[in-house]
């Protein structure tokens, strides 16, 4: 009898058992599949320490005879007439074999790197009928202000290929609006469609390495982390060219370009 009575509670027992496991309470898991596994977080952008830095500086030079400067026709606008103090074209300016107005920048070798975020204002200015500064180049999310310094309509018409475009009237003489870009994008052309000899360009970019050239054709891009970078040079109607530059702790490093006279 006391056999019989064991082998019933041992058979009781096995009958719980076997429920449990098949309702799911054999596991910690609770009976289902495991848990996919966390992807690992991504790694943080190296950071820049600027006791490491080196500066690169660099000369545009123009091989052939600089073309002679166009004279802008503002008749259409006799307020453009009255106070425009230079009508003469900016693509092509420089002196002595020098080129002016070419927007110089890291095209590659920062992939990777991070940077504090842009500060202080952008003006690009309607002075004359003409925008100044004619190249220019800003960071991504920095704010630029638009300004019409002019007694006349102006409006600003940018035309990116990777931000959004836009298109804004300003009427009123000392008018200003502010803009800013998402996305890196050599170059942002910017027209006036009131006023069609107005042009500019703003190369707009994630890192702070650019400069413009001035009229001796000379730039500077100071404060560079070690390492080995591609330079691009870009002007508006002579196009674009590309050189290899290694930058080094505490030191200078120097590289020309050369574009040929159209």
């Amino acid at each position: 009898m006391q056999q019989r009575n064991l082998w019933t509670v041992l058979s009781l027992s096995l009958l719980v058992m076997a429920a449990a496991v098949a309702c799911g309470g054999g596991g910690d898991s609770g009976g289902g599949a495991a848990p996919a596994a966390t992807a690992p977080a991504a790694p943080a952008p190296a950071a820049f320490d600027p006791a490491t830095a080196g500066n690169l500086t660099g000369m545009v030079m123009l091989d052939g005879e600089l073309p002679a400067a166009e004279e802008l026709m503002m008749s259409s606008d006799p307020v453009c007439v009255m106070n425009a103090s230079n009508t003469m074209s900016s693509t092509f300016v420089g002196s002595n074999g020098h080129l002016g107005n070419v927007f110089v920048y890291v095209k590659e070798g920062l992939e990777g790197r991070s940077f504090p975020a842009a500060s202080g204002t952008v003006v690009l200015d309607q002075q004359g009928c003409r925008y100044t500064p004619h190249v220019l180049g800003m960071r991504v999310g920095q704010t630029l202000e638009i300004t019409n310094s002019d007694p006349t309509l102006h409006n600003i018409h940018a035309t990116p290929t990777a931000n959004d475009e836009f298109n804004m009237g300003q009427p009123i003489q000392g008018m200003r609006f502010e803009q800013s870009f998402d996305t890196a994008e050599v170059m942002v052309p910017f027209k006036c469609d009131v006023h069609g000899w107005m042009n500019a360009y703003i190369g707009v970019l994630d890192h702070p390495y650019f400069a413009t050239t001035a009229e001796d054709g000379m730039f500077d891009i100071n404060t560079l982390p070690p390492g080995d970078y591609v330079i691009e040079a870009w002007h508006e109607q002579l196009g674009t060219q590309t050189q290899n530059v290694t930058v080094t702790t505490g030191q200078t490093a120097e590289v020309s370009f050369t574009f040929s006279a159209p």
